[in-house]
């Protein structure tokens, strides 16, 4: 399977390498944002007790890919992936930690204020996330999940800007799942959560706005 980190190195150069043949006469139409965030919060409820998993504050990284629709209006395409731990806190001797990675793949659009140096904008999405875990046995599962984001797009209408953004995501989990199911001598037990619960995040971002 490929990196996602050589993926995304390998876009980004194909990127540049087209946006350095276009003439500086042309409108650049398409955005290309390869980004580098850091995500905060997640718990998954223990079906049935009081006790969770906390999902650790963690990098991420990925790509926003836009494209012009309407006056100030954009469609956007979001990537985004983090890989993290998620604790429990129940009061066992050994708590178990387990290797998480989630992967979001979103589609919405963009809404631009006006300014010619700074344009402020409200993102919108929805799409699913892909969660995998690894506790005794490599699990996955994807869910509904959506985003909504705020930003600042500096040098809006030149071929290189830069885009910094806080974006909330929520994704909605389902009962019947098995993704952090442990078992042991001391330890018996699902985190998973009633249908319908939201698993919410935060996540700070910067990335630079490649447009051709």
């Amino acid at each position: 399977m490929i990196d996602p980190r050589i993926l995304a190195l390998g876009i980004l150069t194909t990127t540049v390498l087209a946006d350095a043949a276009i003439a500086e006469d042309d409108e650049p139409s398409v955005e290309l944002t390869p980004f580098g965030a850091y995500r905060f919060g997640g718990t998954f409820n223990v079906e049935g007790t009081s006790e969770s998993y906390k999902l650790e504050d963690s990098s991420s990284f990925g790509l926003i890919l836009n494209f012009p629709y309407r006056d100030n209006t954009q469609w956007e395409i979001l990537y985004s992936r983090q890989e993290t731990d998620a604790t429990f806190s129940g009061a066992t001797i050994n708590d178990p930690v387990v290797d998480v990675d989630l992967q979001v793949l979103q589609l919405g659009g963009t809404y631009q204020g006006t300014g010619d140096t700074v344009r402020p904008y409200f993102a919108a999405t929805i799409g699913g996330t892909r969660v995998r875990s690894r506790s005794g046995g490599d699990k996955s599962d994807t869910f509904l999940s959506g985003s909504i984001g705020v930003g600042l797009l500096f040098k809006p209408d030149s071929r290189l800007g830069l885009r910094i953004e806080a974006r909330a995501y929520g994704t909605l989990m389902d009962s019947d799942t098995e993704l952090f199911c442990q078992t042991g001598p001391d330890l018996s037990i699902c985190a998973v959560r009633v249908k319908g619960d939201l698993l919410s995040q935060i996540e700070t971002l910067a990335g630079v706005v490649f447009r051709f």
